[in-house]
């Protein structure tokens, strides 16, 4: 099974993201660099808006990952609720 990533710009808001990231994803490889923060998973990565409000203590719009995205690796499935990564 192939990995799917996404690497974010390394800054705290970006981090409260990771940790939603990590949380609904338990297989997640979290790999800090000085300026970015890059987290792999098996197959199919999922990040869910309610997890991620959770974390940053405030509504959030998943078109706001763009602010903090430097790359991706995988097919996207974008809905209202929750962020897709995957390979078909």
């Amino acid at each position: 099974m192939h990995n799917v990533f996404i690497a974010l710009q390394a800054s705290d808001e970006s981090r409260a993201i990771i940790a939603a990231i990590v949380e609904d994803n338990p297989t997640a490889i979290v790999n800090e660099q000085p300026a970015m923060v890059k987290v792999d998973v098996p197959g199919r990565m999922v990040i869910k808006r309610e997890t991620v409000e959770e974390k940053i203590g405030r509504d959030f719009d998943l078109q706001e990952l763009q602010l903090h995205l430097i790359s991706i690796s995988g097919h996207v499935d974008e809905t209202a609720e929750e962020f897709t990564l995957f390979w078909k």
